[in-house]
């Protein structure tokens, strides 16, 4: 069924990608662009915000639903010709797969940090037909988590640009993510800088008018806010804080997922969690999980909105605007309680004496920014008493306790490309992970983690999960773990027993060269240079495939990579169409056979030891950071204990008239009676803004009526190519 409340990707996205900032208009004092609370629900009796199932009756949203089917019929078939031709190239007629449907496909973005972002970046770029190959756009799903989630939330934001112009600009509209700026604090290692002060500030006055709403916060708030700066909507190193919004397209891009983890919630877990812990996905409509212990989703609309048994409080109980952008990106990344142990008041590596100092100050200061869990993000808990939930971990708490997406070291949100509710045929792994600690290179962990996952506990609600290599040393002795391979190539059933998997594991440049993409997870400041190098090894390997006992890449890998992408098409005519001669080639080259497993010594000359490309300036900074996690926390936590001494101060100030000399640039936003925190709103130099907020990224028109799932009503789109702003 298609949906008329549904002709452009905008609406679909409307909410999902529009990041908002807190802040509080400087004539009213209301809310504005923040959680709103108090406001009116949806007649839950015809309209539920939560939707409840089980593995047996699965569905999708049918938002979701209209779309991935509306963009396999319309839109990727031409996107297959553009890319194979009519087919002949690998031995078939295209023209045979037309009257079935083509292979619906899925991406996954893995985590690592600002690593993992460029890593799915790189790869990405040489998937995009716009350069080399077409299977981006050929598919239905892109899910990402962690630092994935940083990349997709920046290319959805942008409206799907060029891979290359997202990251490092094109001149014109986009300019780059600001790798080369540190996260937390962009005007260099001087804390108390005025500009330092000034982007404290304007984190600070996001998290606090938030808080002041009544919902909670944590240090996931703040974070939230320092990946956004970098990765979201054309901030630029003249104006940090300016941004606009992206245009619509119809059905042109894959369908987004982020993924995050929960903690059970008491626990207190510092370690990597259980297999056992819910998992969780994000989508522009709803949020929940899958999971056979919860099977359950909620209208993202009223994310933030407190629950019981699906009902809220009454009808006035209601939260929109908790579903931000950046937020999300940031939960999907929320790491601090592998580092803060709250249980043994320690920070990973710090003596006793010093973890005690600092959390004396983060109990005492940080009291401002948070009201309970410190180290995870706080969510709401919507499936708090659902009813036929009772194997649900956290049915009794009234919150929950999100957390990294890797968390039970899942490094890959495969998970949710192979709930069977979306039948997926293809699912491919971009994989950036640092198994290999010495080295820090993959060796299999995280596929092999999520196929035990789903071959314990997923079964009833997820498809099958092709073989793979029976340890994390056989990755390695085979060299799967050093080149694009293909899982599932070998099906014994028609329709074929599980999808086919493409794994992309960053690895050494094929070449030769010395690597520089292997940096650690908690490296976060990369020299422009350092990403220059950084994407051209990731394309270089994305594209050039292997062949064995050599280092030149294989002019035949784009078109296995057809053979892969198209294989399960041929099940679905009837009888079944024989696998090519060539793709029989391909396959016997790039697909996981644990008859005839490959070996490593068929890979050599590859550097395995990290060569940093700027030793000096911001690959400099960046080295001493990633040495371990402590470095990156310590100041991480030491930026925000700042910020929250100043707002304490300023608290005690707040009814005092702001001095107007040195705050002139930002006493005008607020009311004397509001927290007069320092702003930085400098103005594009390209071009005026009319944004009075550092975070109007998507400027989402708050006056619109939150998405009803039963009522499909329209949202009304901006005009095509016009930034709306302020008043």
């Amino acid at each position: 069924m298609h949906l008329q409340s549904f002709p452009t990707l905008h609406n679909i996205f409307y909410r999902f990608f529009g990041l908002k900032n807190c802040t509080r208009t400087p004539t009213t004092g209301q809310s504005r662009l923040c959680p709103l609370v108090n406001q009116p629900c949806p007649d839950v009796t015809i309209n539920p915000l939560v939707r409840s199932f089980n593995p047996k009756n699965q569905s999708l949203h049918p938002r979701e639903e209209d779309y991935v089917n509306t963009r396999l019929t319309t839109v990727i078939p031409n996107e297959w010709q553009n890319w194979v031709g009519d087919g002949s190239a690998i031995g078939y007629d295209l023209s045979a797969f037309k009257n079935t449907s083509f292979p619906r496909i899925g991406l996954a973005l893995s985590g690592g940090g600002a690593r993992g972002a460029q890593y799915g970046a790189g790869v990405l770029s040489a998937l995009d037909g716009r350069n080399q190959r077409g299977l981006l756009q050929v598919s239905s799903y892109l899910a990402g988590l962690s630092g994935g989630s940083w990349l997709l939330g920046s290319l959805y934001m942008n409206d799907f640009p060029p891979i290359r112009e997202l990251v490092q600009g094109n001149g014109n509209n986009l300019t780059g993510w600001l790798l080369d700026i540190a996260f937390t604090t962009p005007d260099g290692d001087n804390l108390l800088s005025k500009m330092n002060q000034y982007w404290f500030g304007s984190i600070l006055w996001s998290v606090v008018a938030k808080g002041a709403t009544g919902i909670d916060t944590s240090v996931t708030d703040p974070w939230a806010r320092m990946i956004s700066y970098h990765f979201l909507n054309q901030t630029t190193r003249n104006n940090f804080l300016r941004t606009t919004r992206p245009t619509a397209r119809q059905y042109q891009i894959p369908f987004p997922i982020i993924q995050t983890n929960s903690r059970p919630v008491g626990s207190n877990l510092t370690t990597a969690l259980s297999p056992t812990s819910a998992v969780y996905e994000i989508t522009p409509m709803e949020w929940g999980s899958w999971d056979p212990q919860l099977s359950a989703m909620m209208n993202l609309s009223y994310a933030g909105t407190h629950l019981t048994n699906g009902q809220p409080d009454n009808n006035t109980a209601c939260v929109t605007g908790f579903d931000d952008t950046g937020f999300m990106m940031g939960t999907s990344a929320s790491l601090f309680n592998q580092i803060i142990d709250r249980v043994h008041n320690t920070v990973q590596g710090l003596s006793p004496s010093v973890s005690k100092a600092i959390f004396s100050l983060l109990n005492r200061q940080l009291s401002v920014l948070r009201t309970r869990a410190d180290d995870v993000a706080n969510w709401p808990n919507p499936f708090y008493n659902l009813a036929g939930k009772a194997n649900f971990q956290d049915l009794h708490s009234k919150w929950l306790e999100l957390i990294d997406g890797s968390s039970n070291q899942e490094n890959m949100p495969l998970g949710q490309l192979f709930v069977k509710a979306r039948n997926l045929d293809v699912v491919v792994g971009i994989e950036t992970s640092v198994d290999l600690t010495a080295t820090n290179w993959p060796n299999g962990t995280g596929p092999t983690l999520s196929a035990a996952r789903i071959t314990d506990l997923l079964q009833s609600s997820h498809q099958v999960f092709p073989p793979l290599p029976g340890s994390q040393a056989e990755f390695i002795s085979m060299g799967v773990n050093l080149r694009p391979t293909f899982f599932g190539c070998f099906p014994t059933q028609n329709p074929p027993e599980y999808p086919m998997m493409i794994w992309f594991p960053s690895s050494p440049p094929l070449n030769g060269d010395k690597p520089v993409i292997n940096t650690p997870t908690f490296t976060l400041q990369f020299s422009q240079a350092h990403t220059q190098l950084f994407l051209d090894q990731v394309y270089a390997n994305a594209i050039g495939g292997f062949v064995p006992n050599s280092n030149i890449p294989d002019p035949n890998f784009g078109r296995c990579l057809q053979c892969a992408a198209i294989d399960r098409a041929r099940y679905r005519i009837n009888p079944p169409m024989a696998r090519s001669d060539f793709c029989t080639q391909c396959f016997t080259q790039y697909c996981f056979d644990p008859n005839n497993p490959s070996s490593s010594s068929e890979l050599p000359g590859r550097v395995l030891a990290f060569e940093n490309p700027d030793p000096q300036g911001v690959s400099a900074l960046s080295s001493f950071l990633s040495r371990g996690k402590v470095g990156l926390i310590v100041g991480f936590l030491v930026a925000v204990l700042l910020i929250a001494a100043i707002c304490t101060f300023l608290i005690r100030r707040k009814r005092r008239q702001s001095r107007t000399a040195e705050y002139q640039e930002v006493v005008g936003l607020h009311d004397e009676d509001e927290l007069p925190f320092m702003r930085h709103d400098l103005q594009r130099e390209s071009g005026t803004s009319g944004l009075s907020s550092p975070f109007e990224l998507g400027h989402l028109d708050w006056q619109v009526t939150p998405y009803v799932p039963e009522e499909h009503r329209e949202l009304d789109p901006a005009p095509e190519g016009n930034t709306p702003t302020t008043t």
